[in-house]
């Protein structure tokens, strides 16, 4: 390549030579590992690790070298013409420097050329300094990462755990690893020895001690230094993740060799992934590394690499020795390949993202979900993403934010706090990437369905006409029994035209039934509050109830099955009035149905996910579920609005629920408490005042009759 007005010179030459040089050697060690794949990982890890150290040794040293063999200059057997040429065509990428400088000399005399001193200067300064700024920039970045870890080591405690190194406990919530190069030590959380068993333990800890016996962190090391000075080389961050790959799987099978369970082994490595996250620098060895699906699913079927058979091994060297002689005869290949949009793009420009695609989400506590994707492209060219969770239901999820660059699938729902990101195959037929929400990620692989292979999507249930909006329907016939004893849930929801309420106490439902706050519920005996009950209620008129007539269902409910009876007061109380900020309000006009049943959910805890709500069902659920006194709405908004909410809760919130708020937590990226996350994120203000409350003052209830 010339760059116009740059002239070359022996130095730049060279640089390009020792790149080329690097390519090819990277392209070989890649086809080498293909012919591997079936063998130890612990071999393609060794492939890869010479890979990466041809970028620090570059092949005019073996050149250098063989200029002063003795046996060089004396008689030459005439050479193949296959050979011949193949030394011709490698000429100009392993000249040594003086030859260089020869060859620009007099290629720019043939071609009659000349440039400005001025234009020999400029370049070779501005890409000098490009790569100075690349390379410190990169080198405090590990320095930076590598100070954390030495102020983490030095805070730890010494433990007594009887291992090959000294062990230390560290209260920083990073994964067990062994730190050092020349005096490695296995770093342990605190908290690991309660979170793992005996035997995921002694799995775990052999994993860290088969690292510390292939000396992983000095090759990785080795590699960060290659990192640092060729920053600008894809190939180098790609040599880094087949590294890791490699070590973690040799690793994975060392363990897998002894006598450790697969099960117990690969719970270990997934109880460290949920509770610590991964060590900042390559040259920690963890064990989290890689791709993590395909390992657990290696360790379960014991997937262990064979041995090297004499005929892998002349393979392999034979490899080696091409690879080291006709280099550029891969060069040749890869600079073919060098002028093509990358694999993934390739593939990504001839089949499109447009289709089906489908896979499986594996849940934390063993179960899973079903994924399909109906990505498609508007009138406009804008991507669109239908998404599917088949185990769930069948209505979809309409995507508010998809995108396709570069091979990288991304898209986002806000309503679910949920977003997913991966990169397609070379071949375009597969997505592997991860689904993040509500604070967790868990790993997500998408497959292009076909005709044959799509999953079939369930029929969505018959939709039932709205209720007549005049109508105030009673109950047709219901059933109330206990809740049971170690029944979790509480929750209120239609199926259908059903009624359906789940560990409901009687106040939970007055409070739902009335729209007011436990506090506003007066002169009720104890048992209101502790009882729980499950109710399944069928209307008396036809059609889908609005909320409204869903409240008047339960209010009738009360009164024929429970007696209740009340009359209404007011009371000067504690409560909180929401009004609309001076900066006004920061929420979504929800474009669904306006009859529609609103939507309005915790998931996880202090991220509440409002959906086709009114300012009245937003105030109801926080006085009813999160907050100690009631809320009265002053906003005067009308309509219903789409939102989320996020906020760190305290100790005194989610009493509704009878849910235990975890400690606060310090991480920087916290989400604030939530009087100021409602003024940020919604525009509203919530504020604690003395006001006059309407109450209901119960004259009578009694223990439900029975169905």
């Amino acid at each position: 390549m010339i760059i116009p007005g740059f002239e070359s010179t022996w130095w730049t030459d060279a640089l390009v030579s020792h790149l080329w040089q690097s390519t090819v050697f990277a392209f070989v060690a890649w086809l080498l590992t293909l012919t591997l794949r079936r063998n130890q990982a612990g071999i393609r890890f060794g492939v890869w690790t010479a890979a990466s150290l041809k970028f620090l040794l570059p092949f005019s040293l073996f050149i250098s070298l063989g200029a002063h063999l003795p046996w060089r200059g004396e008689g030459r057997i005439q050479q193949p013409s296959f050979s011949s040429f193949m030394e011709n065509f490698a000429e100009p990428l392993l000249m040594s420097a003086p030859a260089a400088q020869a060859h620009i000399v007099s290629n720019g005399a043939a071609r009659g050329t000349s440039t400005s001193a001025h234009g020999e200067a400029w370049w070779p300064l501005l890409l000098a300094a490009i790569w100075i700024c690349g390379t410190l920039l990169l080198a405090l970045r590990w320095l930076a990462r590598w100070w954390q870890m030495r102020r983490t080591i030095r805070a730890a405690l010494p433990m007594n755990l009887n291992a090959e190194i000294p062990v230390l406990l560290t209260p920083a919530r990073v994964e067990p690893g062994v730190f050092g190069t020349l005096r490695p030590v296995l770093l342990l959380p605190e908290g690991v020895l309660e979170r793992l068993t005996p035997s995921q333990l002694e799995a775990i800890l052999a994993h860290e001690l088969c690292h510390m016996g292939r000396r992983d962190n000095l090759t990785a090391t080795l590699h960060m230094v290659t990192e640092t000075l060729f920053w600008f080389h894809p190939a180098v961050w790609w040599i880094r993740a087949r590294l890791i790959e490699e070590r973690e799987r040799a690793c994975d099978e060392a363990v897998l060799n002894s006598s450790h369970a697969a099960l117990v082994y690969a719970e270990g490595i997934l109880n460290v992934c949920k509770y610590y996250v991964e060590a900042p620098l390559m040259c920690v060895s963890g064990v989290t590394g890689s791709d993590l699906k395909n390992r657990i699913t290696r360790i379960m079927e014991k997937q262990v690499g064979r041995k090297l058979n004499l005929t892998r091994k002349l393979l392999l060297v034979t490899a080696v020795l091409l690879a080291v002689a006709i280099p550029l005869n891969f060069g040749f290949v890869h600079a073919a390949k060098a002028q093509t949009p990358a694999p993934a793009q390739t593939a990504a420009s001839k089949t499109g993202i447009e289709g089906t695609w489908q896979g499986t989400l594996h849940l934390p506590n063993g179960g899973s979900l079903r994924i399909v994707n109906k990505v498609s492209r508007d009138p406009g060219g804008a991507l669109k993403v239908q998404d599917y969770s088949i185990d769930q239901g069948a209505q979809p999820m309409q995507a508010t934010s998809a995108s396709f660059d570069g091979g990288v699938f991304k898209y986002a729902i806000q309503f679910i706090d949920g977003e997913y990101e991966g990169k397609m195959s070379s071949d375009g037929n597969s997505i592997t990437g991860t689904w993040k929400q509500g604070g967790g990620t868990l790993p997500l692989v998408l497959e292009r369905a076909t005709p044959a292979t799509e999953w079939a999507i369930p029929e969505p249930p018959p939709k039932i006409p709205p209720m007549a909006a005049d109508v105030q329907p009673g109950v047709e016939v219901a059933t109330i029994k206990p809740s049971k004893p170690d029944e979790q849930r509480r929750l209120i929801t239609v199926r259908g035209r059903e009624l359906v309420i789940v560990g409901f106490t009687l106040n939970d439902i007055i409070k739902f039934g009335y729209g007011v706050q436990e506090k506003q519920i007066v002169n009720g005996p104890d048992w209101l509050g502790t009882d729980r009950f499950d109710i399944n209620a069928q209307p008396d008129q036809p059609g889908m109830p609005n909320s409204d007539q869903l409240k008047s269902m339960l209010q009738k409910l009360l009164a024929d099955r429970f007696q209740f009876k009340f009359h209404r007061d007011k009371k000067e109380m504690s409560a909180y009035v929401l009004t609309v900020s001076k900066a006004g309000t920061k929420m979504t006009k929800s474009s669904d149905d306006p009859k529609g049943l609103p939507g309005l959910f915790f998931g996880p805890i202090g991220t509440l996910h409002v959906r086709n709500a009114t300012m009245a069902d937003f105030t109801q659920l926080m006085q009813s579920a999160v907050l100690d006194r009631p809320v009265v709405d002053q906003t005067g908004l009308d309509g219903k609005w789409d939102f989320i909410l996020k906020w760190t809760p305290d100790e005194s919130q989610f009493a509704g629920l009878g849910v235990k708020v975890p400690p606060p937590s310090d991480a920087a990226d916290a989400p604030p408490p939530l009087f100021s996350a409602i003024q940020e994120q919604l525009g509203l203000k919530l504020e604690a005042e003395k006001t006059q409350v309407p109450v209901l003052v119960i004259d009578h209830v009694d223990h439900p009759s029975p169905n």
